[in-house]
């Protein structure tokens, strides 16, 4: 029997974040400050400046990060949950921040989610995971051919398996919502890789943040 958790799934509901989507990084092997601080690293154009801890909704209001024109900020409000170091985007990330094979330097584990919400067009949500500097895996959450492979890439033994754990669940499956798919690729990944991102602790906890300001 196959035993599904809310571990991710309550990233596919609408705003789930923040209006404009969300793009989430979860990492093993780093502490938070460590992770907001290689990925900043990836924006070299940018000043990284630390914040003190505050909630989601107070730094969005304070530094004027919501998803909007003229937005140029990005903050990065990063925190941990058990084994799990996490580092969630707001302001204007979209097109901005990725998260690059050497983020996982060193032997830790880096996991990207990433949906554009308010793109204009159907941009499927993505994934990619990392491990000790190269890319193990990655694939779109509706395992859509038009944008992009349509199935799991990366390391074989990786891309097999998770494409049988998938299969278990009745996917790839063209004929199914996009929520639906969204929902349940992210109850397998969180599954497969053990990954888990508390709701609370994201949208109602002070955490510390990285503010990526532009000169």
């Amino acid at each position: 029997m196959i035993i599904m958790t809310d571990a991710l799934t309550w990233l596919a509901e609408p705003e789930s974040i923040a209006y404009g989507g969300y793009s989430v990084v979860l990492a093993r092997g780093l502490e938070p400050e460590e992770l907001a601080a290689r990925l900043a690293e990836g924006l070299p154009e940018r000043t990284a400046r630390p914040l003190d801890e505050l909630t989601a909704e107070d730094l969005v209001e304070e530094y004027e990060l919501e998803f909007a024109g003229g937005i140029e900020d990005i903050a990065l409000h990063h925190g941990r949950s058990g084994d799990l170091a996490f580092a969630v985007a707001y302001g204007y990330w979209q097109g901005e921040l990725s998260v690059r094979p050497e983020v996982s330097r060193g032997g830790a584990e880096v996991y990207h989610l990433e949906f554009e919400e308010e793109n204009g067009k159907p941009v499927p949500p993505f994934f990619s995971a990392h491990r000790d500097g190269r890319e193990v895996c990655s694939l779109n959450l509706h395992l859509d051919p038009s944008w992009g492979p349509g199935d799991v890439q990366g390391e074989p033994a990786t891309a097999a398996a998770l494409t049988a754990e998938l299969a278990a669940v009745g996917l790839p499956d063209h004929d199914r919502a996009g929520d639906d798919l969204h929902r349940t690729c992210l109850e397998v990944l969180g599954r497969h890789f053990g990954l888990t991102l508390p709701r609370d602790l994201v949208r109602e906890a002070e955490l510390p943040a990285l503010l990526l300001e532009t000169d």
